[in-house]
């Protein structure tokens, strides 16, 4: 199945239409509480996202830092199993969701479930695909083959120290987007965005004309505006965590929209 024409290459071509990146902000599902999720996801939605990353809990996130970890527990901690994370999309697709919406987790997961009932699963529930941060794209293979055939994008990671051999590989199967990691490091919200991004977005789209998103340490307004320079699509994750963690129940969905409209800058009050 071709996968030129979805959700997620829709979502892109729209926000460079309106001459802006692609916001993707990230919320771990069933934290911090359960059901949560399903109040947090169309807030962020209403406050400007247009695509979202769902969390697949997992006991050892490697390429996650404190923030990550800690909502990845709580969210084990309240039963969160890729089973529940699957009816949590249903329930999204229910209440009228329309936005792109793609898991985040680890591979032993998928592995267990079985990669291609995964993928099928994930179609029937009305998600657009994965990203598997501790899958190389050389062993990627068979679930890169499953994704395609129940129409589910697999998004590749590269980062600054990635060798043309690494960029190569990651060209060859890459679809939907390229997520470029800002930094050489864990998840975690930053004062500073990583140098040298113009160079190394440029490195790659001599090899690839896909959408490139950049993530990890993106928590405010101005980064945004800085990778707007150099990519079409920006993920924020631990920053939007931490200031949800500051909020009460009643207020999480009031304060996921006002987060994403601060890194959109249709709020002056920023949020860090």
């Amino acid at each position: 199945m071709t996968l030129t024409d979805t959700r997620v290459t829709r979502a892109f071509a729209r926000a460079r239409a309106e001459g802006r990146p692609a916001l993707i902000p990230y919320v771990t599902v069933g934290w911090p509480e359960l059901g949560d999720t399903e109040r947090i996801v169309p807030a962020l939605i209403a406050g400007g996202a247009d695509i979202i990353e769902l969390g697949l809990p997992f006991s050892d996130p490697i390429a996650d830092g404190p923030t990550i970890q800690r909502t990845n527990q709580r969210a084990l901690d309240n039963g969160v199993t890729p089973v529940y994370a699957l009816q949590v999309a249903r329930t999204l697709r229910a209440q009228g969701v329309t936005a792109p919406l793609l898991f985040m987790g680890y591979y032993n997961p998928i592995f267990n479930y079985g990669p291609d009932s995964f993928a099928a699963a994930c179609a029937d529930a009305g998600m657009d695909g994965l990203l598997v941060p501790d899958l190389p794209p050389e062993e990627s293979d068979p679930l890169l083959a499953a994704c395609r055939a129940h129409g589910q994008h697999l998004i590749y990671f590269l980062a600054p120290t990635s060798t043309p051999a690494r960029v190569a590989a990651v060209v060859q199967r890459a679809n939907g987007f390229i997520y470029l990691i800002a930094v050489t490091g864990i998840t975690g919200a930053r004062e500073a965005m990583t140098a040298g991004l113009g160079d190394y977005a440029r490195r790659v789209r001599e090899r690839s004309d896909l959408p490139l998103a950049i993530g990890f340490g993106i928590s405010r307004h101005e980064h945004v505006a800085l990778a707007a320079e150099h990519v079409d699509g920006v993920v924020v994750a631990s920053a939007l965590l931490n200031h949800l963690g500051t909020a009460s129940a009643a207020r999480l969905p009031a304060e996921a929209t006002r987060f994403v409209e601060s890194l959109r800058g249709s709020r002056t009050d920023e949020q860090g």
